[in-house]
């Protein structure tokens, strides 16, 4: 039903020093500047760094993925390992670094199997739920399939236009927290028959019109379907 992921939207305290972790640190090209944001191209997708002036707001303490190609990992592995304090995690051959950007996100560059060079797309996001059966249902409406739940059963995975992850409020690898109120976009062949999927279950219905559609979801996460 949804297809890829356009955009992931951070709210941050100051551009400047955000726009140079990005740019700087991870290699991610501006590609629009505007009025109190940012739009970065990691791969396919935009990463937006939002001044906290409006709504939509970005995602807070939002931890999320970067792809980068399997050979490049112990390059990135050196060059961060200077500056930041890094953690690691495997996940079967795959492995994956952490560290956080100066307003608190958590942010994962894991080995996928992209082209690059440097960072390639956007593989994962996690949200902050309430209710994860309520939160699962909603999104498996949407078009997502489950294909993991944790042991603790704070958390479930379901993939998609790329992997969400849903989290009851806790700490995961990394320290890592779900975000809250994340802005995520994605197209879709038909956004009236994405909203249709889930009106009777969304907290707000922000834009309807032939274009795109603009709901918050049941624990306040803003998601835009928008024809492409």
């Amino acid at each position: 039903m949804l297809g890829r992921l356009s955009w992931l939207a951070l709210e941050v305290k100051y551009l400047d020093r955000a726009r140079t972790f990005y740019e700087e640190r991870l290699g991610l090209t501006v590609r629009e500047d505007r009025d109190g944001e940012l739009a970065l191209g990691a791969g396919e997708t935009d990463l937006v760094l939002r001044r906290p002036e409006g709504y939509p707001r970005g995602g807070l303490h939002t931890h999320f993925a970067f792809s980068i190609p399997e050979a490049e990992y112990d390059d990135w592995w050196d060059r961060l390992g200077e500056a930041y304090d890094l953690e690691e995690a495997r996940f079967g051959p795959a492995r994956s670094l952490y560290l956080y950007d100066p307003d608190g996100n958590c942010v994962e560059l894991g080995q996928q199997d992209v082209a690059g060079p440097g960072i390639d797309g956007i593989f994962e996001v996690v949200l902050e739920v309430e209710d994860l059966d309520r939160a699962r249902s909603f999104y498996e409406d949407l078009g997502f399939e489950t294909v993991d739940e944790g042991a603790d059963r704070k958390r479930v995975r379901l993939q998609g236009p790329m992997a969400l992850e849903l989290w009851e409020p806790h700490l995961g690898i990394a320290d890592a927290r779900g975000g809250v109120h994340v802005d995520l976009g994605f197209e879709t062949d038909d956004p009236g028959a994405a909203l249709d999927a889930v009106r009777d279950r969304v907290r707000s219905i922000d834009r309807e019109d032939e274009e795109s559609v603009v709901v918050r979801d049941p624990d306040g996460h803003v998601l835009t379907f928008r024809s492409g």
